[in-house]
């Protein structure tokens, strides 16, 4: 089943999110400096759009 056009584009905005979360995990783990609570602040807000992005795809393919 094909997916909604706002659907399809809610999700690639939940990619683009995700893929900027990680760039910045990337970033922040390379520095020693960075503190434990940001890392683990962007880990959570990481898994939760994965989380949504899960949910999405599982939602539409059951209707």
């Amino acid at each position: 089943m094909e997916m909604s056009m706002s659907l399809e584009s809610h999700l690639e905005e939940l990619q683009r999110k995700h893929g900027d979360l990680q760039r910045q995990l990337d970033e922040a783990l390379a520095h020693p400096s960075t503190d434990e609570i940001e890392l683990t602040r962007l880990k959570r807000r990481k898994l939760a759009i994965k989380d949504e992005m899960e949910r999405m795809r599982v939602s539409q393919t059951r209707h």
